[in-house]
């Protein structure tokens, strides 16, 4: 990514409810396509971590839990 242009899965559809990520000043940005007024911002290897434990499963009980 070497631009600000949000960017999203290619694994999401045509609705909005998607993570849509993008680089700023070296920064990588996070947010759901329907909340864009609310960004996340990290390092690239804290985002890799992040992507390493999604992949490995490491966040999968949290989609069952209930608040």
């Amino acid at each position: 990514m070497r631009n600000s242009t949000w960017r999203k899965s290619s694994y999401s559809g045509a609705n909005s409810e998607c993570v849509e990520v993008r680089i700023v000043a070296g920064v990588i940005e996070l947010r759901e396509s329907d909340e864009g007024d609310v960004i996340v911002r990290t390092t690239a290897p804290n985002f890799a971590a992040l992507l390493q434990g999604a992949k490995a499963g490491e966040f999968d009980r949290l989609a069952t839990s209930r608040a």
